[in-house]
């Protein structure tokens, strides 16, 4: 296997000919002279490490940037948001250890299916499922579409089927950190909730929050549940652009679900974080109130938190 994963890594600077060298920045670059191996292997451990860098892409940004300075600020590092020698070897990462396979199988199959358009039609299904094996993949390994698109050149993996081997980022599902936290600090401006647990960082988590700044709570809440495979009420009077819904629709669980694969309920009426039916536009477009992650961070942050765990919010800020 350790060989298997070579050949894999050397793939991945292979796909990022101009870089000769196989060691992170040590400048201010920010990463853009890194491999694509090495930009991976960055955002792997990050997420490992429950700092989150965003969907990982093979493109650190800002989401990416923000997660390495708050994990240099935990550890004692420079705050530079570079992946630099020193913040390499504490994150663990390792270009070596990016990519591994995934095999498709007859469980993968049983996940896919049509998801209907409308809201009454959604209702009336059993189950909102993944609508291709694509979307199922790059959700079980944390990353873009176009990320996996990059690491297999010349597939069409819009057509995947039962038994192809797919090149994934190497997630270790059972290494994944998750410490328990006793409060949640969400700020509301930089989109971003932090999970602490006796005054230290212990998970930072990238949301979208509601597009109208009326709606962004201030006051402070707590936790007051944890639903994994949430079904989800629609109510005409919170979505005054939906025309000829009269009435509550309940839509069925599943990880196209309007709230995802996991719904943390607020004390505030109406609000939770949650998951998500669109992990890569965490960030980029708002909510009608709540927090929403991707579905792999409310699944975590959902074993991270209990019940009464105090929420406060802030605009700005850490």
């Amino acid at each position: 296997m350790s060989r298997c994963r070579t050949r894999i890594a050397i793939l991945l600077v292979a796909l990022t000919p101009s870089v000769a060298s196989a060691q992170p920045a040590t400048g201010q670059a920010g990463g853009q002279d890194l491999s694509l191996a090495w930009k991976v292997a960055w955002q792997i451990a990050l997420d490992r490490v429950c700092f989150s860098p965003g969907i990982i892409d093979g493109k650190p940004g800002p989401k990416t940037r923000l997660a390495t300075r708050e994990f240099q600020r935990v550890r004692g590092l420079p705050m530079t948001g570079v992946l630099d020698a020193a913040t390499a070897r504490l994150l663990g990462a390792d270009p070596n250890r990016a990519a591994t396979y995934h095999h498709i199988t007859r469980g993968d199959e049983a996940q896919v299916g049509p998801v209907p358009a409308g809201w009454l039609a959604r209702s009336r299904a059993s189950r909102l499922p993944y609508p291709s094996l694509l979307e199922l993949v790059a959700e079980r390994y944390h990353c873009s579409r176009s990320l996996l698109k990059t690491m297999n050149p010349g597939r069409n993996l819009d057509r995947l089927a039962l038994g192809d081997r797919v090149i994934v980022p190497l997630i270790e599902h059972d290494r994944l950190e998750a410490t328990p936290a006793d409060r949640l600090v969400i700020d509301t401006e930089g989109k971003v909730i932090r999970a602490l647990a006796a005054e230290k960082l212990v998970g930072l988590f990238h949301c979208s929050v509601a597009k109208k700044r009326t709606k962004r709570p201030t006051r402070p809440a707590r936790v007051i549940g944890v639903t994994r495979n949430p079904t989800y009420r629609f109510d005409p009077d919170m979505w005054p652009e939906v025309k000829g819904i009269r009435r509550v629709l309940i839509i069925p669980p599943g990880p196209r679900n309007p709230v995802g694969l996991c719904w943390i309920g607020l004390s505030l009426a109406g609000y939770g974080i949650h998951g998500t039916p669109a992990p890569e536009m965490i960030g980029k477009t708002g909510s009608h109130g709540c927090f929403r992650l991707t579905n792999w961070d409310a699944l975590r942050l959902g074993t991270m938190v209990k019940e009464d765990t105090p929420v406060t919010f802030r605009r700005g800020g850490n």
